[in-house]
């Protein structure tokens, strides 16, 4: 089962297909496009800034702190209740 995305799919292994397409395009676009260079460096805010523009095509929940925990394949992401303190 698939996360909830835009693109439709149910399928794990497509989701991941596409998502690994769409955001090295989107990763090329922040050299490119010198995006890059308008966001400071080192700060929360621009982390916020490239997962939005990574993955904005692909999930609603771009550039948002979440809100539930979350893992991908066998890779836990840090769990809600310590992610203040990660960030």
């Amino acid at each position: 089962m698939a996360l909830e995305n835009k693109l439709g799919l149910t399928s794990s292994a497509d989701l991941a297909r596409e998502e690994e397409r769409i955001s090295k395009k989107k990763a090329v676009e922040l050299f490119e496009t010198g995006l890059l260079d308008t966001l400071p460096a080192g700060k929360f805010v621009t982390l916020q800034a490239i997962h939005k523009h990574l993955f904005e095509d692909i999930y609603d929940f771009t550039g948002e702190i979440r809100t539930v925990n979350m893992a991908k394949g066998n890779f836990r992401f840090a769990p809600l209740m310590y992610l203040q303190a990660a960030l």
